[in-house]
C-alpha cells in the first residue's frame, strides 16, 4: 500500500503565534519526501510530528521571504547529523545568494550532498519514480514559483479479463512488457485486458496574487495546498501585498477540478479558522481542510478500476 500524505508542520504567515508555527509542509509520496517552504522552527515541528529527517529527498522553496525559508539552516544541519546521503534543493535562481547563506548559516560538519537545482523558468524541474515535479512562476513582490507533482498514467491489469483469456503467472508480466501475447492461438493485446489508471496530482501554491499560473498548477489536483492569507474583508491588503483570500483560493479549486482543498498560511490577525472554511465553502463544493499545525492529510485515493 502506498504511503502518500501531507504532514503540516506550520500554517502561519509572517509572524508565528502560539498555535501556528511558521510554514512547513512535508509531502510523503511513496519513498520520496518533499519538504516545502521550511520556515523557522521546522526541525522541531518535524520532531513533534514524528517525521524523521531521513524522510526528506527534496527541498522545495517557493521564494525567499523568511517565513518560507528560515528553517533551512536547521534542516540542512539535521540532514548531516542524521546521515542523510543526498537531498535535491529547488528554489528560485534569483535567490542563489540567500540560499548559500541559509545552508551555511553556521559552522557544522556537512556530510549530506545537498544538490542545488535552482529554478529559472516554468517547466519540469525534476523527474523520478514519482513522475514529474513542475514549477510555475507566481505573482508576488519577490520572484516566486509554485510546484506541481504529476504522476504518469499507468495501466492496471484487470484480473477478470486476464482470466477470460487464460493469461496468468509470468505471462502477465510478459504481456505488460511486450504489449501482446499469444493466448490459445489468439493474439491478445495489453489494451484488451487492462485499463488506464490516471496518475495522481499534487499542487503547492504559496504567496501570490491571482494569476493564470495558479490555475495551471491546480488543474486536476487531488490535493491542492494553497495560501489563503486573508479573508475577503481584507482583499485590498491581499492585492497590495501579493496574497490570496480564502474565496479566491476556493475559486481556483472550483475552476480547476480539485478534489481536496487545503487552506493555509493565515495572517496572525485571524483567530477563528472556521471563518476560512465558511468563506471557501460558498464557492467550492469539494472537501475543504483548514490546515492546523501537525495535521496529517492523506492524498485522496482515486477509485480502483474494476
Amino acid at each position: 500500500m502506498s504511503n502518500r500524505e501531507l504532514i503540516v508542520l506550520g500554517t502561519g504567515s509572517q509572524v508565528p503565534s502560539r498555535t501556528r508555527n511558521h510554514n512547513g509542509y512535508l509531502l510523503r509520496w511513496d519513498s520520496d519526501g518533499f519538504l516545502f517552504d521550511p520556515g523557522e522552527g521546522t526541525q522541531r515541528q518535524m520532531t513533534l510530528a514524528g517525521a524523521p529527517a531521513s524522510a526528506i529527498t527534496r527541498l522545495c522553496l517557493t521564494h525567499f521571504h523568511g517565513d518560507h525559508c528560515l528553517g533551512v539552516p536547521g534542516v540542512a544541519q539535521r540532514l548531516s547529523l542524521d546521515g542523510v546521503r543526498r537531498v535535491h534543493a529547488h528554489y528560485p535562481a534569483s535567490g542563489q545568494a540567500y540560499f548559500e547563506r541559509l545552508r551555511h548559516a553556521s559552522s557544522f560538519h556537512e556530510t549530506t550532498e545537498l544538490v542545488e537545482d535552482p529554478v529559472t523558468d516554468d517547466g519540469v524541474v525534476a523527474r523520478g519514480d514519482f513522475g514529474e515535479l513542475r514549477a510555475r512562476r507566481l505573482d508576488h513582490p519577490v520572484e516566486a514559483f509554485g510546484y506541481q507533482l504529476v504522476e504518469p498514467d499507468r495501466r492496471t491489469m484487470l484480473p477478470r479479463l486476464l482470466e477470460r483469456y487464460g493469461i496468468s503467472g509470468p505471462d502477465v508480466g510478459r504481456l505488460r512488457r511486450e504489449g501482446t501475447i499469444d493466448a490459445g492461438g489468439r493474439t491478445v493485446t495489453v489494451e484488451e485486458v487492462s485499463t488506464v489508471r490516471e496518475g495522481q496530482r499534487f499542487a503547492f501554491v504559496m504567496d501570490t496574487r491571482l494569476c493564470d499560473n495558479v490555475f495551471v498548477l491546480a488543474e486536476g489536483a487531488d490535493l491542492l495546498v494553497i495560501e489563503s492569507t486573508f479573508l475577503t474583508t481584507e482583499s485590498e491588503l491581499a492585492e497590495k501585498y501579493g496574497h490570496l483570500t480564502a474565496r479566491q483560493a476556493a475559486r481556483v479549486a472550483a475552476e480547476s477540478g480539485v478534489s481536496t482543498l487545503v487552506l493555509t498560511h493565515f495572517s496572525q490577525r485571524y483567530h477563528d479558522p472556521q471563518a476560512f472554511h465558511d468563506e471557501a465553502s460558498e464557492v467550492f463544493g469539494g472537501d475543504i481542510v483548514v490546515a492546523r499545525d501537525l495535521d496529517r492529510i492523506p492524498i485522496p485515493r482515486r477509485p480502483r478500476p474494476k
